[in-house]
């Protein structure tokens, strides 16, 4: 039976070829939107834990209260001790301290007066340590003009901020802000390069200093402002939510302002929304796409339905009940929400795939974005984008078929024998 119903799709094209098409379509939109958000939530995610979260971020109680003002007056000390208790207590995560400072850059001519200048935003990494900062950031790669510093007081600005400063590789900038207690801060230092992250936020105007080079600037001896975690190979929130709890938990007696706190990538930048977003974002895609292709198969399955109304009725002439019938289309639309779903699938995939290595540069629409998020948008294919355009596709295929199929328990035998005789 099986064998006599799929020769029947082949060779009739009305009943086969323009349902695979409708549901190829649906199935092909729904794949490659489901790996354009997986891609856009990712990049934001990613973007953010690298350049500011971390997994996991250790600040002082206070520091973390006014986290969006950089108080650096308010950052942790004996960080030493802190940073070799963590890597022996938790191993499995790479920690490294960062400090954040604003402050303005100056460019000198040759005699030594104020040529240009611009408001600048720093991070200070450790460069040199066992935290793999240059690796993770992927600084190398960034490089415009110049090298990695390789002598103290040797910094990167981005390439953006070094054109509007009217400055190049090899002059020196001087730092203007003010020390971890209060007095104001003066330091020289050598642009060893530029950099383009490929992120305004970044792009308009990042300054990156060796840590030790801004603690001396910024008489912040054995003091960071954070401490920022990294979990191999992937990020696993029930393992960091773990972690989070048990160091809190540590300190949670302590009313020292100073005391560290521990807050984890949901706790911060708003990710938290991001990743509950991401988590729905699959299930509403399938829903509107079940919904929508369901009434157009609906209407589908009712069309075909009235043409084969003489086909029905011979097969309830010779012998067929209704349920026989029912359930025969039922496998019908089973077989072509199938083909469809294979089809539209590797259609997806494939344009997913392509988007995912080329990528698409929403740069200009990004000229005044605070966010942490690269220009370039790329997909992202997941192990659901495989498989989750089969739901919609096999279901929409066989609710429609299930829904029209209803009209054969509406109509009597002898009205389908005179619908044959006609």
């Amino acid at each position: 039976m099986i064998r006599f119903l799929l020769k029947g799709l082949v060779r009739d094209r009305h009943r086969s070829l323009f349902p695979i098409l409708v549901v190829s379509i649906g199935v092909m939109l729904t794949v490659f939107a489901h790996s354009w958000f997986s891609g856009m939530i990712n990049d934001i995610i990613d973007s953010n834990a690298k350049f500011d979260t971390g997994h996991i971020k250790i600040m002082s109680r206070s520091y973390a209260e006014n986290k969006d003002q950089t108080p650096n007056d308010l950052a942790l000390t004996g960080i030493n001790d802190l940073l070799q208790q963590l890597r022996d207590d938790i191993p499995e995560m790479a920690w490294t301290p960062r400090i954040k400072f604003g402050g303005l850059i100056d460019i000198p001519d040759e005699a030594g007066e104020t040529r240009s200048q611009s408001p600048a935003m720093g991070v200070a990494l450790d460069f040199y340590g066992p935290g793999g900062e240059v690796e993770r950031l992927n600084i190398q790669n960034a490089l415009v003009t110049g090298r990695l510093p390789r002598n103290p007081g040797e910094i990167l600005i981005s390439d953006e901020l070094a054109q509007r400063l009217e400055t190049k590789v090899g002059d020196t900038a001087t730092l203007i802000g003010s020390t971890m207690y209060g007095a104001m801060a003066v330091h020289n230092f050598t642009i060893s390069g530029t950099l383009k992250f490929g992120m305004k936020a970044m792009d308009r105007g990042a300054m990156l200093v060796d840590i030790h080079d801004i603690r001396l600037a910024l008489d912040m001896d054995d003091a960071a402002g954070e401490i920022v975690g990294y979990m191999h190979p992937i990020y696993k929130d029930n393992t960091i939510q773990s972690i989070k709890a048990e160091f809190n938990s540590l300190h949670t007696e302590n009313d020292d302002e100073f005391a560290p706190v521990m807050l984890s990538l949901r706790d911060q930048n708003g990710l938290n929304d991001y990743l509950v977003y991401a988590e729905s974002i699959s299930g509403m895609l399938i829903f509107v796409f079940v919904g929508i292709m369901s009434l157009v198969l609906w209407n589908t399955g009712l069309i075909g339905g009235i043409r084969r109304y003489g086909e029905i009725g011979v097969r309830l002439a010779i012998g067929e009940n209704k349920g026989g019938v029912y359930r025969s289309m039922v496998l019908e639309s089973a077989a072509i929400g199938f083909a469809g779903s294979l089809i539209g699938s590797i259609l997806g995939l494939a344009l997913a795939y392509w988007i995912q290595v080329k990528g698409i540069n929403l740069g200009d629409m990004m000229g005044n974005s605070s966010l942490l998020i690269s220009n370039i948008v790329r997909t992202r294919i997941t192990e659901q984008t495989y498989y989750i355009g089969f739901i919609p596709g096999l279901l929409s295929t066989v609710l429609g078929s299930m829904l029209a199929g209803i009209g054969i328990y509406k109509r009597q035998t002898a009205q389908l024998f005179k619908e044959l005789e006609v």
